[in-house]
């Protein structure tokens, strides 16, 4: 890549899903209002295309907050048709660059750079200068590895 590429790791990342979740931007709003009530900070935030009037909506917090998370989704449950999957000891690891912006092909090289290894993403954020992966605790150093021999 180049001489300004970073490849940062957050580790304890617990990946939370809504399934059957509204698509419309003001339940997105609610229910992101509501974790931020609970004092939870979310980083990496995914919605699947929808299907019909609903989506998925899958968001990433510290492990730290899983307790008040979970509190959170079973009263969430009980009030809606949503079901949530959680799952903990993830880890996100995030490839910047600013050329990032201009050079065609640096996802291709960081997708094919994992594609050996098999390994189970759970999700996958960018920006126009970042990727972030969010990778299990069993695939995050061969994932790690594979990303750092081919990029720097």
């Amino acid at each position: 890549m180049s001489a300004t590429t970073v490849i940062s790791t957050v580790d304890n990342i617990t990946l939370v899903t809504l399934q059957e979740f509204p698509a419309n931007v003001a339940s997105i709003a609610k229910v992101l209002e509501e974790i931020s009530k609970c004092g939870i900070n979310i980083d990496m935030i995914s919605m699947a295309p929808t299907h019909g009037a609903t989506t998925g909506l899958s968001f990433t917090i510290s492990d730290e907050d899983m307790i008040d998370i979970l509190g959170f989704t079973s009263k969430l449950k009980q009030e809606t048709d949503i079901d949530v999957i959680v799952s903990s000891v993830n880890h996100k690891i995030s490839v910047y660059d600013p050329i990032m912006k201009n050079t065609p092909g640096i996802a291709a090289q960081v997708f094919g750079a994992i594609s050996s290894t098999d390994a189970d993403i759970r999700l996958i954020t960018t920006s126009e200068v970042e990727i972030s992966l969010l990778v299990t605790e069993a695939d995050f150093d061969t994932v790690l590895a594979a990303i750092q021999e081919a990029l720097l």
